[in-house]
């Protein structure tokens, strides 16, 4: 019997069929997921990633209770056109510590991976409190009331333990200073001990315009700030490039 009348018979027969389906499926699924067993990370590690400080983490976690992932991503695509209006596209190790992650791309707003350091504090304030009077076009709801607002994080050494329990590389140290952090990085006046060296790059100031408080609005605008600043993405793009002439 040829071959031909042989692929005939097995589609003709339902049994037949659904057992060589189950074992191409089954040989397809074990190449590619038994390697991930041997491996220790799927993501591969850059310079400069470092876990979020207390205070851009509790900003963090505002931009996420305020919705604001609904109509801004972080996540710029390998596409000349967001590349050009955004800057280099994302790598997977920017959002290794991102619990959830914030991909996507519908933007009614645009995306923020590498807003930080493009504006200026005041003008962060002054768009959340007012994001028409910086982008007349915008449809973006009114934020005013996080200047108002006193940051009330209950217990930030248990967020970051609890961050910890789930892959955060956070030392005994960080979750020791968790609360003390949380207040050194937007009060200047502030000794900050080793926080620069255990967060590097970290932005130490006042952010909100009102160094006698500590709100939510510093917290968000210190997010803000640090996002897209701790990568090097001229370095990694230069590893890519070496890496893509070595595999030639």
């Amino acid at each position: 019997m040829s071959i031909t009348e042989q692929h005939k018979k097995l589609e003709r027969n339902v049994t037949l069929l659904g057992v060589g389906a189950l074992i191409t499926v089954a040989i397809g699924g074990i190449v590619e997921i038994a390697p991930l067993f041997w491996i220790d990370n799927t993501i591969e590690e850059v310079d400069g990633m470092r876990p979020y400080t207390p205070l851009e983490q509790a900003g963090r976690d505002i931009y996420v209770r305020e919705g604001c992932y609904v109509c801004h991503s972080q996540m710029i695509r390998p596409f000349r056109d967001e590349v050009e209006r955004y800057g280099h596209y994302s790598l997977a190790a920017e959002s290794m510590y991102d619990h959830p992650f914030q991909w996507g791309s519908k933007r009614t707003g645009p995306d923020l991976a590498r807003v930080g350091g493009r504006y200026s504090d005041e003008w962060h304030v002054q768009h959340l409190m007012d994001p028409q009077s910086v982008v007349p076009e915008s449809v973006m709801p009114q934020y005013g009331f996080l200047a108002e607002t006193d940051l009330e994080v209950p217990d930030p050494a248990a967020a970051l333990s609890a961050l910890r329990m789930v892959g955060v590389p956070y030392t005994d140290r960080d979750i020791e200073m968790a609360a003390a952090d949380l207040r050194a990085q937007a009060n200047p006046d502030t000794d900050p001990e080793d926080l620069e060296d255990r967060y590097p790059k970290a932005k130490i100031r006042d952010f909100d315009g009102d160094p006698k408080r500590l709100t939510e609005m510093d917290a968000l605008v210190a997010y803000l700030q640090m996002l897209g600043t701790l990568v090097d993405v001229n370095s990694a793009a230069a590893q890519e490039e070496l890496a893509s002439e070595t595999g030639r």
